[in-house]
């Protein structure tokens, strides 16, 4: 059985790396533009080149990865990187099994309502008597009357769709051969954030990363930022699906005309005082909404200008004027946004479009909410009369505003440079943002092509956040990953809990945010344990990383491993410093007892505790974590000696490699 496994092991580890490289001999450049990359005027050797073009624009090399880079050429790869046509069939039949990718986010918001809405659905359809809700004695029965509700309607616990989100990244991150899309669309979402802590917009963020983010990473930065703005996730998480406008009364009345008029061709009014009653909800839902800032202040703050992009608070508020009206399509069966889409199919498409309204996939902008007075953001007028045009615009300014240019080349800088970048680069990388039309694949070509990047200072500069960690460890290491939430548990213990940063900024880029001696005590942990194989659903063959050959000694181990891993480096230094916890007899005890106690233990994510039951008592085929502190006693550090092609010195070997402060940069 271990030498059959063996096999299938090496099997898949070529089968993947094959795929890697064997379609980049295809031409599949984006344009016709030519460049070179200047490495050896940095003092740079062509290996040395590929290993940090790798390190910056993959989520880590794998063993062969700069053989097959040099050979095919380092400004080809990048050109096939920017193409993103790779093919993915075998990420791509990974993510078979996933059936949230398939679905809208109508599916998804009718499939997997929040805990609350199930339960008033549930009441309304009789199923469960509102009075035995709170009964302590009844929670058994009450949470079998709601599981069975579920199942008979086909609703799923909102933890099986945060399950399936993080485990999709993990694995894209992992496996696709379109490594630097995947790096963009990281580091894109990090930019325009949004999070699942916040309930209202979690449903929407699979399709948000899925088809806003991803399909426009190198595309031009107004398409992205157009994108983004009508997603459902946004106008959500920064509240712009709320956002109305206060008009004059006349204009009130017009929109009560409307709504009475529709009302009575429904039956649904017939009185005069009817009409009064519903000019006072009106009036009342448009105090209770009002203008909201909080997306105006952020696309100009975070998305675009930056802080000092040169507007006032005063842009900030006729900005969210213009975008009033900006909301969601509503896509609820029931629940929240229900009456709405009714109301909606009531009316018809073609008599919204007739007063204004704008229809595209799931963003609607609703006219009758719309401040259709006159505002000046930046200096330009927006006349009065104007519609769902005027945000198009707005957006448009933005997008190629110079601000903009400067704020968003500096930040890609910062990712894929330095901490620090030199504004020469800055400066050069916005010149091409502003020549270029805001192209994505033109503003890389600038940063790459440019001295500063292959700068010594910059090699090896950056700081892995936990989730790159993880990954590239992983990924070096050219394991297998079956069980994707168990590595995502590792990743929320050294720091980093994938979709739920809260604020709008997402994770800082910079590696003071990252380091401390808690989170490298976690990253040495989390070494340990892929290596000795003790994260479930993750497997790796150690000896095949070195053709099969055992290393006669730990200290041999240490150098060979330490090249394989961290390739193309000076490691005299590493080497000298971790030699000593080679020597270190009681080390494997320490190692032990840490895991012991760092062991992550099951990520609820942010499921109520009603959503937890119900997700234990239905997911069945779920991953169960079965680390425990108690599986973790004195004799588990042994049953490395029985992991396929690992033996407990290796393991302990490449556990201090991957913890290393040397792994840790890129």
């Amino acid at each position: 059985m271990k030498a059959a496994f063996k096999s299938l092991s090496t099997v898949f580890i070529v089968s993947i790396s094959g795929v890697l490289f064997s379609s980049l001999h295809n031409d599949q450049a984006p344009d016709k533009t030519r460049f070179n990359f200047p490495y050896k005027q940095a003092g740079l050797n062509e290996r040395q080149a590929a290993a940090h073009l790798l390190s910056r624009f993959t989520f880590g090399a794998k063993p062969a990865d700069v053989d097959a880079l040099v050979n095919l050429g380092l400004e080809k790869w990048f050109q096939q990187q920017l193409s993103a046509k790779v093919p993915d069939d075998s990420l791509n039949k990974m993510l078979s099994g996933f059936d949230v990718l398939k679905m809208s986010n109508a599916q998804i918001v009718n499939t997997f309502p929040k805990g609350a809405q199930v339960l008033r659905m549930a009441i309304n359809d009789g199923f469960i008597d509102k009075d035995s809700v709170n009964k302590k004695d009844d929670k058994k029965e009450y949470r079998n009357q709601l599981m069975a509700y579920m199942q008979q309607k086909g609703i799923k616990p909102q933890q099986e769709l945060y399950r399936q989100l993080i485990s999709q990244k993990i694995l894209r991150a992992a496996y696709t051969n379109n490594q630097l899309q995947e790096m963009l669309t990281d580091f894109w979402f990090n930019h325009f954030n949004v999070s699942l802590s916040k309930n209202d917009c979690a449903e929407f963020i699979l399709n948000y990363e899925k088809e806003v983010i991803r399909p426009n990473v190198l595309s031009r930065f107004e398409d992205l930022l157009m994108a983004t703005a009508k997603s459902p996730a946004m106008l959500m998480y920064l509240d712009n699906f709320s956002s109305a406008g206060t008009n004059t009364n006349m204009e009130m009345n017009g929109q009560l005309s409307e709504k009475f008029r529709d009302q009575m061709q429904m039956g649904m009014v017939d009185s005069t005082s009817a009409k009064a009653k519903l000019l006072n909800k009106l009036k009342q839902g448009k105090k209770a909404q009002g203008l909201n800032e909080n997306y105006a202040r952020e696309v100009m703050e975070l998305h675009t200008l930056g802080v000092d992009g040169g507007y006032t608070q005063q842009d900030v508020t006729q900005a969210a004027r213009v975008l009033t009206g900006w909301t969601v399509y509503p896509m609820s069966d029931k629940g929240y946004g229900g009456a709405k889409k009714n109301r909606v199919g009531r009316i018809g498409e073609d008599k919204l479009k007739q007063r204004g309204f704008v229809h595209e996939g799931d963003f609607l902008f609703a006219a009758n909410r719309h401040d259709n007075k006159e505002k000046v953001v930046l200096g330009k007028k927006f006349a009065a009369g104007g519609g769902y045009e005027e945000g198009v615009e707005l957006l448009k300014m933005l997008a190629h505003h110079p601000s903009t240019a400067k704020f968003i080349s500096r930040k890609i800088a910062v990712r894929f440079v330095s901490d620090n970048p030199p504004q020469s680069l800055v400066d050069k990388m916005a010149k091409t943002f502003m020549e270029k039309d805001g192209d994505m694949k033109q503003v890389l070509i600038t940063m790459t092509s440019s001295p500063e990047f292959w700068n010594k200072e910059a090699l090896r500069e950056k700081t892995k956040s936990p989730f790159e960690l993880a990954i590239s460890s992983v990924r070096s290491l050219n394991g297998a990953i079956s069980q994707p939430v168990q590595l995502n548990n590792w990743i929320t213990k050294m720091g980093q809990r994938v979709y739920f940063y809260q604020a709008p900024t997402g994770y800082p880029d910079r590696g003071q945010y990252w380091i401390n001696t808690g989170a490298l005590l976690n990253r040495m942990n989390f070494g340990l344990a892929l290596a000795s194989q003790r994260i479930p659903g993750v497997k790796v063959n150690l000896l095949a990383l070195n053709r099969g050959h055992e290393p006669e000694s730990a200290e041999d181990a240490l150098v060979t491993y330490s090249k394989l891993i961290m390739p193309e480096r000076d490691l005299d230094e590493t080497v000298k410093r971790l030699t000593p916890l080679l020597n270190d007899p009681d080390l494997d005890k320490k190692v032990d007892e840490a895991a012991g106690k760092t062991a992550p233990q099951r990520d609820l994510t942010m499921a109520t505790n009603q959503d937890i039951k119900m997700s234990d008592d239905m997911l069945n085929n779920q991953v169960k974590d079965k680390v425990s502190k108690k599986g973790l006693g004195k004799n588990s550090y042994a049953s490395m000696q029985n992991a396929v092609g690992n033996n407990s010195m290796l393991s302990q070997v490449i556990g201090i490699i991957i913890g290393s402060p040397e792994f840790q940069r890129k």
